[in-house]
């Protein structure tokens, strides 16, 4: 998938107000539209505009765009990192032409099904109204999950200043994060959403939860998993070792005959709950080097005396 460089595509320059890419769209969409156009890649090319003009029209989404694409040029080969999202506060606002699936896979990957959207409105309530609730992702250490802690958390919120162009707030909340909080759970702050008008309440703020990646662990829902690594003779004749967990290590027996790729579980080691989650210890057979005639010598032996052929059942014989 391409990176699609929206700015280009409207001819306009990053710094354009938001009334400049308004102005852009609309000569484009007029020279584009399929209807009057004789432009031989006009429908292509109006789709295109369309799209771009989806996102650079919307602060937020432009926003969030503008902070991935410093990094990237179009056409290079892209994927979108994870958690790119992360320490936007969005308002939401839904799509004006359209479902995400009506534009292109990398419109998708960025805007699609997980991005925010707003889950009230402004309610009336007497003579004001309330305010919007505002949405972000946020990372959190798995730890975390596991204790329970309040972190110091910085969202950014896209903005238009007085000359069209858009900005960034930032604000810094001491947020709670409860024991056994899980991946895409969402925290709800009162009142810290958008101020209401005339005498309604502010809006609410949800953040939803996303791990960081860990160097050792994984998550699935309330599970989680660790690639152990062991000896060959651990995993052949069994063995007793501990192994980290976010809790802390603990025992774990190693059966006989262990292969890789089985899963050894620990009981409620998981993110905890009612019921707590699982921990899956995964087995990796790694082998010793031989980086010594020593360990040569042995490889050798192991060669000569062990009747072992791995692939018996493919029929292919031992040279």
């Amino acid at each position: 998938m391409d990176f699609k460089d929206y700015y280009r595509i409207m001819g306009v320059e990053r710094t354009a107000s938001q009334d400049e890419i308004k102005r852009a769209y609309r000569k484009l969409a007029r020279k584009y539209h399929p209807d009057v156009s004789k432009e031989a890649d006009a429908e292509t090319r109006f789709k295109e505009v369309g799209e771009a003009y989806e996102v650079l029209k919307d602060p937020e989404k432009r926003a969030a765009y503008d902070q991935l694409g410093a990094n990237w040029k179009a056409g290079q080969d892209f994927n979108p990192p994870p958690g790119w999202d992360t320490g936007f506060e969005f308002s939401g606002g839904g799509f004006t032409g359209g479902d995400a699936s009506a534009y292109s896979d990398f419109f998708e990957s960025l805007f699609g099904h997980d991005f925010r959207s707003a889950q009230t409105g402004r309610r009336q309530a007497g003579f004001g109204a309330r305010g919007e609730d505002h949405h972000a992702r946020v990372q959190i250490d798995l730890e975390d999950a596991y204790h329970g802690a309040t972190r110091s958390i910085t969202l950014q919120h896209p903005e238009l200043d007085s000359s069209g162009h858009v900005s960034s707030r930032q604000r810094t909340l001491n947020v709670k994060i409860p024991r056994g909080v899980k991946q895409g759970q969402r925290i709800r702050l009162t009142g810290q959403g958008a101020p209401g008008l005339g005498a309604g309440q502010a809006g609410d703020l949800y953040l939803e939860i996303d791990f960081k990646p860990h160097g050792m662990y994984r998550v699935d829902g309330h599970d989680v998993y660790l690639d152990l690594p062991v000896t060959p003779w651990e995993a052949a004749l069994g063995a007793a070792i501990k192994v980290p967990t976010p809790d802390g290590p603990v025992d774990l027996k190693i059966p006989k005959a262990t292969r890789s790729g089985q899963k050894l579980r620990l009981k409620a080691r998981g993110i905890p709950g009612k019921p707590p989650g699982d921990l899956y210890v995964v087995p990796q057979i790694t082998l010793p080097p031989a980086d010594t005639d020593a360990a040569k010598a042995l490889y050798r032996k192991m060669q000569q005396e062990l009747a072992y052929n791995p692939r018996s059942k493919l029929g292919v014989e031992t040279s």
